[in-house]
């Protein structure tokens, strides 16, 4: 990455060879519950692909659940999006470099070319700095501009750790039960302004909506039975 020191660079490489096993080690003992996984899939039958969106806070076990498809994600153009981009990449993520305040235009034009080449891709909505669960317009944006839908998805888990960051941050404990929800996809009819603004409305309302129901299936006595779930490892 071009303005990091050689040192930055080693130590971003240090940092993700040990981040990202410990991912795998953690996300392997979790007990996985999936509600609308087959949004994901009923997108891509019909020749496009979807723009997932989540909340910032819950990037880890967003990793280890969408690994090796293929999906491309921005990251920071600075020390942090270089060890982060290289944990993900461990995982089969392509990256787009860039953000809100650094690059973004950049990583937006590459990130339209990735959808056109039969890629998805994934925003965290209210990064990187939030506020916390305030979508920006990013996600938003590009689906409007290439006709691809925004598939939002939750992720809560019942036993965690909130780090004290801007987006309180969950990192699961081990073995703990873990609920994703995907909702339907939301549809963007253009780019225009006032199109843009209602359909981040709509987003916003739809993962508080998912974020809901992903308490509901964690409510739930562990192993009983949430109609239309599957589970998953």
């Amino acid at each position: 990455m071009e303005g990091l020191t050689r040192g930055q660079k080693a130590k971003a490489v240090l940092i993700s060879v040990t981040v990202a096993p410990l991912i795998g080690a953690l996300c392997r003992t979790l007990d996985w519950q999936v509600d609308g996984a087959q949004f994901y899939e009923d997108i891509r039958q019909t020749g496009r692909q979807p723009v997932l969106a989540l909340w910032h806070g819950r990037i880890l076990p967003g990793i280890y659940y969408l690994r090796h498809r293929g999906i491309v994600v921005i990251t920071s153009r600075n020390f942090d999006g270089e060890w982060i981009a290289r944990v993900i990449e461990r995982y089969g993520f392509g990256t787009a470099r860039g953000s809100t305040s650094r690059g973004g235009v950049r990583a937006l034009v590459q990130l339209r070319r990735d959808l056109a080449a039969g890629k998805p891709v994934a925003f965290t909505v209210d990064g990187p700095r939030g506020p916390a669960r305030v979508a920006q317009a990013g996600a938003v944006w590009l689906a409007g501009a290439t006709g691809n839908p925004i598939l939002p998805f939750h992720i809560e888990t019942a036993r965690h750790w909130n780090l004290s960051s801007w987006d309180r941050t969950q990192i699961p404990k081990p073995f703990s039960r873990a609920a994703i929800a995907f909702g339907p996809p939301i549809e963007v009819a253009s780019s225009s302004d006032d199109v843009v603004e209602s359909s981040r409305q709509a987003l916003e309302s739809a993962l508080q909506r998912l974020e809901q129901r992903t308490r509901d299936m964690l409510d739930r006595p562990a192993g009983a039975a949430v109609a239309g779930t599957t589970r998953a490892r």
